[in-house]
């Protein structure tokens, strides 16, 4: 088996696709016009792959009430501060910062919709 993709039911997927669009440097690999506005989302290497759709027929997670720590979608950022202060300003939210110990950096942010987002300055990649 190879990985695909991951899937959310956001409230509007179109606003969302288009925020990490314009703000994350994702793009748009498929897309479905009408209802559920079905977007998939790939980084710039096309290696992962998130779908974005706004069902009624399921329900929007709470994600502004999660814990990161049960669901984030994580980026690598060379400069995780200052993609951080770009970010808020994009209409991001702060949640936490962690300094690993091999020099490393993990920020937790949440998007405009309350999905956790974590930017990866890692010393050593995965």
């Amino acid at each position: 088996m190879v990985f695909e993709h991951f899937a959310i039911n956001v409230p509007d997927v179109r606003s969302h696709a288009r925020w990490y669009v314009d703000h994350l440097g994702f793009r748009v690999v498929r897309q479905k016009p009408d209802a559920p506005y079905t977007h998939f989302l790939g980084d710039d290497t096309g290696r992962v792959i998130v779908e974005l759709y706004s069902n009624p027929s399921a329900p929007v997670l709470p994600f502004a009430q999660l814990l990161p720590l049960c669901f984030h979608i994580a980026v690598i950022a060379a400069d995780a501060r200052a993609e951080r202060v770009r970010l808020e300003q994009a209409g991001a939210t702060f949640f936490s910062e962690e300094n690993l110990p091999d020099g490393g950096r993990l920020i937790m942010l949440r998007d405009p919709w309350g999905v956790a987002l974590q930017l990866c300055q890692r010393a050593q990649p995965l």
